[in-house]
């Protein structure tokens, strides 16, 4: 067993342990990465041959969590891990994006790389680590590879940047980036910001690929240690070079004057660019293009991504005829939608989003329970990207991981302005009705349109920006895009979407696709994002400035308070009872947890009177008896030797047969009292030892004029018992 090993030296004591060549050795590449007790299994199968007919990269990126890993069942029926959670397809996301645009463009062979958690200590974070697993495989495969490459988490703790940091560090951060990069240039950036500034951003990503170059390294060291450095032979495309001369000769002309003619709309404009192809075709013998289909489908793909980028780089004219800079009109409107808590709609050129806004209470909480992270989430955006956005005619399916990528880039983007302790749940949906380009993006400003109609008081207005690029010659000769359209995200070389208030930005996602990006074009990226975004946010602003005052009439209303501790159970109730009472009879919903030495409790109600009700019994319940006070108690039970009353919300006392009147009575029957009356009864005493309390009624009756101090002053018996 050749078994080889190289550490990484985090800088900070910590160290990065990488092994091949002890397990799963039947796989093209495997490395189990170790730092401190978190391991991660990686590994990579890439197939001999590439299925016929295939012309692109069947690349799979597949994150799983043992919950062994970390001493825990998973929960459900099975008790076994089933279908992958939100964020291991999100940690899955990262990896892919790092990765594809590394292999060569001309192979096409399955590939699937495997990460998966198999041990945990709940102090580092692993979703860091899985991008360097993955590369490491990678690198002691065979599998033509362009890389290494290596992720990272920066986060900014008290003014400094820390790489990696631990679950507890990141807590006190304002920063939170996962970086990709290779040793040479950036690839994939993604994360959440409390209103940095770009320059910031900037110094964020320089730091993140410092410590990149150094992991890089680690993997080209045993990629020659296990003789890897010579990668498999392949040939998955074939192809006719005449043909290919053939084609750019006499459709290109035609495909650079389809896109400078400036054609606004995306529908006419995809088929223009169809008709050329389909002319060229028509040329051909029909047997000459059936056999050769393939090819001349990648070859014209050619033709108008080179159209593309010339008319932009020579001429700076877009598709739809814009400058670089120009944001495509936008419309909204808010309150369209009557039945949802907040709704808004828009539109930016032909993308567009119907964003919806409800307020739940504490029961409407996400739970979350992963291997690692256990909590509750209460605030929630989910996007949905149905076919008929794009116009294709498909059934519509499960949200897939896209869905799930973009919504999560819009919730970044939306946390960071929601108001701190609000009571209420919050679910954001956005609808995609149309789309051509940055629909994510749409989501963000549709969605804060929507809370601003929901009257939830978010901090500042949010919106955001794709931005893309196009490069030729490393670099040296680029165009930076404002709000990018669908042709211009897939045939350019980067999508980088930026969100943010005027005073800074909350959240961004960034792929490049190509080598040789600077530094010096970032900057200027985010120096025309931020100008973009401010134009956005004037727009979103003009239709509704700030929160609405109050919420819908139909919206619950919540009111928060908090209680002693060790009076939880006491509103609660054996078995629920006590809570489940005062809910059928104000008509409220109300929550309780436990939070430090305090219960907060919410009640939520559609008017204030149930709501206030509700809150005056458990004020009852959770106020202290006072000896000496006077209560209005209601007969719960009559006895021969008196009556239990409850006097306080879950309290109750004997009022016994000699303290209910002044004189004597012979039996209970003859008192006057019925279960379910009101009778008001002074609390006269506490038992230290028992708790009991001493009623009585006859304390509040005036004293008969006919009784002295200790006899009865009229009849009476001498034998009877003192009433006085």
């Amino acid at each position: 067993m050749n078994v080889v090993t190289n550490t990484i030296a985090l800088g900070d004591g910590r160290t990065i342990t990488l092994e091949t060549g002890k397990l799963a050795k039947q796989a093209d590449g495997a490395v189990m990465l170790r730092m401190g007790n978190t391991m991660l299994l990686a590994t990579v199968v890439s197939a001999q041959e590439a299925v016929p007919g295939t012309d692109f990269m069947p690349l799979s990126v597949d994150y799983k969590e043992k919950f062994a890993s970390n001493g825990r069942f998973p929960g459900g029926f099975t008790r076994r891990e089933g279908r992958s959670s939100d964020y291991e397809i999100l940690v899955s996301r990262l990896v892919d994006r790092a990765l594809r645009p590394l292999f060569p463009d001309d192979y096409h062979a399955e590939t699937f790389v495997n990460v998966t958690l198999y041990s945990a200590d709940g102090v580092d974070m692993p979703d860091a680590l899985a991008g360097l697993a993955a590369s490491a495989a990678l690198a002691v495969s065979d599998v033509p590879f362009h890389g290494p490459i290596s992720e990272v988490r920066v986060a900014r703790i008290d003014g400094r940047f820390v790489i990696n940091p631990t679950f507890a560090q990141l807590e006190a951060a304002d920063m939170d980036l996962m970086v990709a990069a290779t040793i040479e240039n950036i690839m994939m950036v993604e994360g959440e910001m409390k209103e940095v500034s770009e320059d910031d951003l900037l110094a964020a990503l320089k730091v993140a690929h410092e410590a990149i170059k150094v992991q890089c390294q680690a993997q080209l060291e045993m990629m020659k240690a296990v003789g890897k450095t010579e990668k498999r032979a392949y040939c998955h495309e074939e192809n006719d070079e005449e043909l290919k001369k053939d084609i750019w000769a006499k459709t290109y002309d035609k495909a650079y004057a389809l896109a400078t003619s400036a054609n606004t709309d995306k529908h006419s404009r995809e088929a223009n660019f169809r008709q050329v192809k389909e002319d060229y075709i028509a040329t051909l013998d029909p047997e000459v293009a059936e056999a050769k289909a393939g090819m001349i489908e990648r070859y014209y793909h050619a033709v108008e991504k080179e159209a593309m980028r010339r008319s932009i780089l020579d001429e700076g004219k877009r598709l739809d005829g814009r400058k670089t800079t120009d944001i495509r009109p936008i419309w909204s409107e808010v309150g369209y939608l009557p039945g949802p808590h907040g709704s808004a709609i828009f539109t930016r050129g032909e993308t567009q989003s119907l964003s919806t806004v409800t307020l739940g209470t504490k029961m409407d909480e996400k739970i979350i329970d992963e291997a690692l992270i256990q909590g509750k989430d209460r605030f929630l955006l989910h996007y949905n990207f149905p076919p008929f956005s794009t116009g294709e005619a498909r059934p519509m399916r499960g949200v897939g991981r896209r869905e799930i990528g973009h919504g999560n880039l819009a919730h970044r983007a939306l946390k960071a302005v929601m108001p701190e302790d609000y009571p209420y749940v919050v679910r954001v949906v956005s609808d995609i009705l149309e789309s051509n380009g940055s629909s994510s993006m749409a989501t963000v400003c549709a969605g804060c349109l929507a809370l601003m109609d929901a009257g939830v008081p978010i901090k500042k207005p949010v919106s955001g920006i794709a931005m893309g690029l196009i490069s030729e010659n490393k670099g040296t000769n680029y165009a930076v895009l404002s709000d990018i359209l669908g042709d211009e995200d897939h045939l350019g070389d980067m999508d980088f979407k930026v969100t943010g208030t005027r005073d800074g930005i909350t959240a961004t996602q960034m792929d490049i696709k190509v080598d040789g990006l600077s530094y010096e074009i970032l900057e200027k990226a985010l120096k025309q994002a931020r100008e973009g975004r401010l134009y956005i946010l004037d727009k979103i602003q003009e239709t509704l400035p700030a929160p609405r005052p109050d919420l819908k009439p139909h919206a619950p209303r919540i009111v928060v308070m908090f209680i002693p501790k060790e009076m939880i159970g006491a509103v609660i109730g054996p078995g629920g009872k006590i809570i489940q009472n005062m809910q059928d009879e104000t008509g409220t919903t109300i929550a309780i947890e436990e939070i430090g030495d305090q219960g907060r409790v919410e009640i939520a109600g559609t008017n204030k009177q149930s709501i206030d009700s509700a809150i005056q019994m458990i004020k009852g319940i959770v106020a202290i008896p006072e000896v000496g006070e006077t209560y209005l108690s209601t007969v719960k039970s009559i006895m021969p030797y008196g009556a239990f009353v409850e006097f306080m919300p879950g309290k109750e006392g004997l009022l016994h047969i000699s303290e209910i009147t002044w004189g004597r009575l012979e039996s209970m029957e003859v008192s006057g009292l019925h279960e379910g009356d009101k009778v008001e009864v002074k609390l006269l005493d506490i038992d230290e030892k028992t708790g009991k309390f001493k009623l009585s009624r006859r304390a509040l009756l005036p004293r008969p004029e006919h009784m002295d101090g200790d006899q009865p002053r009229h009849g009476g018996n001498g034998n009877r018992r003192r009433n006085g």
